[in-house]
């Protein structure tokens, strides 16, 4: 006899948003300037269309894993759920703050203009570890 799972909406949105960040963040994202033909200005044109949408589906992931732990009655800022909320307030901070601060400083490089020194991009990958981190031990949380 097979268990039910109770969050099985919450989980594949866990697993997918992990995969989706592991395969931008930490592969698409360099690889795709050691294609041939490919200008810094081009990439990252690319980049900033790759990252702008991959942040609308975690916001999608996010409110499905919302949905699902409201529709199983437990309470969404419960004590079990922390690891959920690092990783939704690490998304609001990329949303309002880093990405937005990247895309202004990758404008201004595809405009030629001056580029100062900036550990953003620095800050953005170091948000992506904890994310992924702190998701994928959500996920074991969730299969008890």
């Amino acid at each position: 006899m097979m268990a039910e799972l109770k969050y099985s909406l919450a989980l594949s949105s866990v697993y997918l948003w992990i995969g989706f960040v592991c395969a931008i963040s930490f592969m698409e994202a360099w690889l795709k300037f050691r294609a041939p033909g490919v200008t810094m200005p081009i990439g990252l044109g690319i980049g900033r269309l790759v990252f702008s949408t991959l942040n609308k589906v975690e916001w999608i992931f996010a409110i499905a894993i919302i949905v699902n732990l409201l529709l199983s009655k437990e309470a969404v800022f419960s004590q079990g759920n922390l690891l959920f909320l690092l990783p939704l307030l690490v998304l609001g901070i990329q949303t309002l703050f880093l990405l937005p601060a990247l895309d202004r400083r990758a404008e201004l490089y595809i405009q030629q203009q001056p580029t100062p020194p900036s550990n953003l991009h620095m800050y953005y990958v170091a948000a992506e570890v904890v994310k992924v981190t702190s998701l994928f031990i959500f996920s074991i949380k969730l299969f008890k």
